[in-house]
């Protein structure tokens, strides 16, 4: 299994994935990278954990406003209903709040 390191608030993380997967997660360090120095200069240094909690809600929330254009869409087409993208973006958020939580414990 591929191991390389992510650079975000200065610290770096090692981050294990499947092969293959290396230039798509290092792409999507790169936009939680970005989206955490658009907080720092927004709200200073508060803490990685909140960073990157607060980082993780705005792609939730970026995520959230991406399923219910979809569900629209589908709406539209099929007559069908968003509640399936709204328990998704549920469990994106518990996961967010998870991993917040361990990088505060550490």
């Amino acid at each position: 299994m591929p191991q390389f390191e992510v650079n975000i608030n200065g610290k770096n993380y090692a981050i294990a994935c499947d092969e293959g997967q290396e230039e798509h997660i290092e792409r999507l360090a790169g936009y939680v990278k970005v989206r955490v120095e658009e907080l720092v200069e927004s709200v200073g240094q508060i803490g990685d954990a909140r960073l990157l909690l607060m980082a993780s809600l705005l792609v939730s929330d970026e995520l959230s406003d991406a399923y219910a254009e979809l569900a629209a869409g589908q709406s539209d087409e099929k007559g069908g209903d968003s509640e399936s993208s709204a328990e998704k973006l549920e469990r994106l958020a518990q996961q967010a709040e998870t991993i917040a939580a361990r990088l505060e414990a550490s």
